[in-house]
This record gives C-alpha cells, structure tokens and sequence, in this order.
C-alpha cells in the first residue's frame, strides 16, 4: 500500500511514462490494438483492486488534484480549437459531420433506454453514458470533461472507456477496408464530389500556418495559465451554483457550470493569440495520462463484469449512426470519404480522422482535422445535453 501522496502522483505518472516509452521505442503490436490509454486504466484498476492505493495519504492527492488537473486539460484542449477555421469546411462538411454527432447521440439515447438497467453503475448510469457520447463526439478529452460535470460510477466510467477503445479500434479498421468499396457507397447514394478538392486546399492551407516549436517560456506560460484557468473557473463555477440555487435551479450543479465556463472561455481564448500558442497538443495530452490515471486508480477490475452488456450496447449505437449516416446520405447524396472522415472525427477526434482521409486522398488530411476541431468544440455541450436528456428517463 502506498502511504505518501507525493509517491501515489509519482507512481501514476511513471506508470503512463513508461507505458508510452514502450509503444514508442518497442514497437510492440499489442499497442495497435490496446492502447497505452487503456493499459493505464486497466493496470490501475488492478492495483486499486489489490488495495495499493486505500490510505489518506492518496485519497487526500486525489482530491487535490483531481479536478484542478481535468479543467486545465479542457481549456488547453480547446486552444486549438478556433472557430473561424471551420469556415474552411464549409456549409456541406460541416453538416455531414454534425449529421454523425446527431446520429451518435440518437444511438446513445435509445441504446440508454434499452439497457439503463442492466449495465451496472446504478442510478448514475446516464452520467456513464453521456460521456461515453461526449468521447464518440471529439474523443477521450470530452469523455474526462464529463466526469467532472456528472457524478459517476467509477467502474462505470471504467466500462464505458472499455468500449471506447474497443469500438474505436473496430471502426478505423472498417472504415480502412471500407476505401476498396467506397465507389460502391458513392454510386448507390449519387455522391456529389465537385468541391472536395476545393476544400482540401483551404483546409491544409490552414493547418500549415501554425507549425511552431515551442520553448520553455512557452511551456511555462501554458502550465501556469492553465491552472490559474482551472483555479477561477471552479470559484466562478461554485458562485454560479449557489446564485442558481436561489432560483430554483439547483440542477445546475457546480461541476456543471464550471464545466460550462471552462469550455466556452477556452473557445473564446482560440480567436486570440493565446490560441496560436506552441506545445498545447503536448501539455493537453499530458493532463489527460494524468487525469486518466486518477481516475482509474479510484476504480476496481470488479466493476468491468459489465464490460460484455456495454459492448452490445456500442454495437447498437453503432448500428443506429451507421443507419442514419447511409439514409442522410442517400438524401443529400455525401461521399464515402467524408462521412468515413467525419465518423472517424466523431469517435476518434483530430488526431484520427486524418488517417481515413488520407486513405483516400493525402490532401484530405486537412479536412479530418477540422473536423476533429469541430468535435473538440462541441463534445462537451452534446455530453452534457445527453447527460440531462438521460437523467429525466432513468
């Protein structure tokens, strides 16, 4: 058992470093198809399991750290996510990646229905669930936001990140396949592909303005606002709760709102300089090995006996995206390529959409990251509308 808390935060991250140092310089295959995300999450629950991690010295970092950690995460994470870019898709892609973030969430909600009592986590399955949705709408970043804002079970949390990479490693190996059958799709839905390559330009024209090395001022100055990011956005979050409480809106609850703030001043601070800031893909994805890692050190192997019941529950979202994405498409006859991309944008985030665009056309790697953007921006709001949605049918 690990007594001091200084050794339970160093232990965690050296865990994820050399988890990730192995998938770098090993080239092990077994990380393309477990990926260090997830052996951080399950190997922790297995010493949370043993007892490793019961004293007050952990508790007591935990509750530190935690959250302060998660809302720097999802400011930095939104950085990169301005707006104004997304004017390089256009009207047409936007749209066909906005008709899979409502097909997931369709999925999600009748996926809820059917299976709210069998899945475990008891009355705070819909907490699950959103951020389950909220990670199939921008990626694993959206997923810990909604930790934050709804009160989970652990282990809940712990089975809905199961499906996650599991459904994620699934579906960009379909959609890979699906490159060979893709004239199929294009002629059966009478796909108008006239302004793709357009398009493509614009967009690469835009990622390539930003490549920057960063320094260690930068470093510094990111981590620093971050956190004092973090700091006032649970003071303005803890405020808000309380002044909605006395007009009877005490549903809005302090992870909510701070949640809320947090995104919406990340989305602000993009338009600005601070949004061209080096090193923020780098310190976001080191805030989410760390928040990772908390989590599931506070969660037990026990609770993933639900894992199967949450696997045919993704199956039936999936089905239902898939489904609507086909129908959408017949109507407003979109590619192959940019549903694949967009789809991928969805469940994957920026960083994977590019490869099923690329697969098709290395100039569409733009595209995929844009709409990843996309995704990073409104992960948050469709999880915590689900959230809400599902919480009044549980």
């Amino acid at each position: 058992m690990i007594q001091n808390g200084f050794t339970y935060i160093a232990f965690l991250m050296f865990l994820a470093g050399i988890l990730l140092a192995a998938e770098k310089y090993t080239k092990w295959k077994v990380f393309n198809y477990v990926p260090p995300l997830v052996w951080i999450y399950v190997l922790n629950m297995l010493f949370c399991t043993i007892g490793m991690f019961d004293s007050e010295g952990c508790s007591a970092a935990f509750g530190v750290l935690k959250n302060n950690l998660l809302y720097a995460m999802i400011f930095v994470m939104l950085l990169r996510c301005d707006i104004r870019k997304l004017a390089k898709l256009g009207g047409r892609m936007v749209a066909i990646f906005m008709g899979g973030a409502v097909s997931i969430m369709l999925g999600f909600f009748i996926a809820f229905l059917v299976f709210k009592g069998a899945l475990g986590g008891g009355e705070t399955i819909w907490g699950a669930m959103a951020a389950l949705c909220a990670s199939w709408i921008g990626g694993s970043a959206n997923m810990a936001a909604m930790e934050a804002a709804f009160t989970i079970d652990a282990g809940a949390y712990g089975c809905a990140l199961a499906v996650d990479t599991v459904y994620y490693s699934v579906w960009i190996a379909l959609l890979l396949i699906m490159v060979r059958y893709a004239g199929k799709w294009d002629k059966s839905v009478k796909a108008d592909t006239s302004k793709l390559q357009e398009v493509a330009d614009a967009a690469n024209a835009e990622i390539e303005k930003e490549k920057k090395r960063a320094t260690a001022s930068d470093w510094i100055f990111l981590i620093g606002l971050s956190l004092m990011v973090s700091a006032i956005a649970q003071t303005v979050g803890a405020a808000g709760n309380t002044a909605l409480k006395e007009v009877g809106l005490a549903m809005f609850d302090k992870g909510t709102l701070t949640t809320v703030f947090v995104t919406i001043l990340g989305l602000i601070c993009a338009l600005s300089p601070l949004g061209k800031l080096p090193a923020v893909e780098e310190l976001s994805n080191i805030y989410l090995y760390a928040v990772v890692s908390l989590l599931a050190s506070t969660a037990t192997l026990v609770d993933l006996v639900s894992a199967p019941l949450w696997i045919v529950a993704g199956l039936v979202v999936m089905i239902i995206h898939i489904g609507i994405m086909y129908l959408l498409s017949k109507l407003f006859h979109w590619d192959c390529c940019m549903v694949s991309t967009a789809s991928l944008a969805n469940i994957g985030g920026s960083a994977s959409a590019p490869i099923v665009a690329s697969a098709y056309n290395p100039s569409y790697a733009g595209i995929g990251v844009l709409m990843g953007v996309l995704g990073a921006a409104v992960g948050n709001f469709c999880g915590l509308a689900m959230g809400y949605l599902m919480q009044m049918f549980i």
